[in-house]
């Protein structure tokens, strides 16, 4: 049967529908873990989940072994729940494979078998791994991937409410721009929170004092700086925005660099004559095609592109890459020591003429133009 996403097993559990084998793989280790801990909640009670729930990893299993567990009747009748994590091993042990396609086959109505494949590191998921055919074909197959900053916003609610933390207004979008999407970092997060005891709604300046970053402060907030072309404030958060948890010279160029290409395709649809809704449209499919989960709010993002690509002409955007590629070669040359000047260079290279005479540059630089230091 074809993947199915993850929402579509949250809908699935919301109506009590528990299929006989699910199989779990994409990027996303909490997703799945949240998944198994809903499923065994649902399908066993505290005292059937003592008899009746087994969990194995593949690579310490036989054939033999995994026979006799997947064949096993539960106890005092009702239903069993297998979970086997690891299952990527079995394209390296094909007698292990045959015995668990055989089982699968058989669908023992008695028995809710969960697989899990672990991810391998993130960048290489899609390039080297893929889902096992033949476990798609006999399972009801999930692809448990990164959210979107949309639904990770939702998630950090869901999330928090398990933990008894509740977002003011703002607090969990200004957490999730913050910290970024990844899970796992944001559970920690919320543990935090959790640990203040307060039953008060969490306020954005609590999410402040927790993570260390200001609201208005990002490294989002940076990027659209530049990209407003308001160099004067995107001088000032370089410092705030460098001295923040995981930042860095090379990330930021990254950033400014996805948001440049992402302004040049909507320039040019725009001069193609189409909309700006139907461009922001198509912004956001590319966002979820190449998996940019670094990017917040996909929808907010999409609609700002668009808005500022009318004061970036072709030629200016094509200098602007240039100049962002320098930077990026310049940040990682060992000779280069003060990230922040290359950013303050390439900040002040990237601002429109109309919007330079409103700065005031270094007097060894000039407000338009400049390639980066150390390049």
């Amino acid at each position: 049967m074809p993947a199915h996403s993850y929402s579509d097993l949250l809908r699935a559990l919301k109506k009590g529908e528990l299929p006989p084998a699910l199989y779990l793989h994409g990027s996303a280790e909490i997703l799945k873990d949240e998944a198994v801990q809903s499923i065994v909640g649902t399908a066993l009670d505290a005292a059937a989940r003592e008899l009746n729930f087994e969990q194995r990893g593949m690579a310490d299993l036989d054939p033999e072994s995994l026979h006799t567990l997947l064949e096993t009747l539960p106890m005092f009748g009702g239903r069993r729940v297998v979970v086997l994590r690891g299952v990527e091993v079995l394209k390296k042990k094909p007698r292990l494979h045959e015995v668990l396609l055989a089982a699968l086959a058989r669908k023992h109505e008695d028995t809710l078998l969960i697989l899990i494949e672990t991810a391998s590191v993130k960048d290489e998921w899609d390039k080297k791994r893929q889902p096992d055919p033949d476990l798609v074909r006999l399972t009801y197959s999930v692809s448990a991937d990164e959210l979107s900053p949309e639904r990770t916003v939702g998630w950090l609610r869901h999330r928090g409410e398990a933990a008894g933390v509740t977002f003011a207004e703002g607090a969990a979008e200004h957490l999730a721009q913050s910290v970024g999407n990844d899970l796992s970092t944001l559970r920690s997060e919320i543990d935090k929170l959790s640990s203040l005891g307060s039953e008060k709604a969490v306020t954005i300046r609590q999410v402040e004092d927790i993570v260390g970053v200001r609201h208005g402060e990002t490294a989002n907030d940076w990027r659209n700086a530049v990209l407003e072309d308001d160099p004067a404030k995107a001088l000032r958060l370089l410092g705030p925005v460098l001295m923040q948890r995981d930042s860095s010279g090379v990330k930021l160029v990254g950033m400014l660099g996805t948001a440049l290409v992402g302004v040049s395709v909507a320039r040019a649809r725009l001069d193609r004559g189409e909309r700006g809704g139907a461009i922001a449209s198509g912004l956001i499919g590319l966002f979820k095609q190449a998996r940019l989960w670094m990017i917040s709010d996909w929808t907010g993002t999409a609609r700002r592109w668009v808005e500022v690509a009318p004061n970036w002409p072709p030629a200016r955007l094509r200098a602007a890459l240039r100049a962002t590629l320098a930077a990026d070669q310049a940040l990682k040359e060992t000779r280069i020591s003060d990230e922040r000047d290359v950013l303050t260079d390439l900040v002040l290279a990237l601002a429109a003429p109309k919007a330079a005479p409103g700065v005031s540059a270094r007097p060894d630089t000039a407000a338009h133009g400049r390639t980066p230091a150390g390049v």
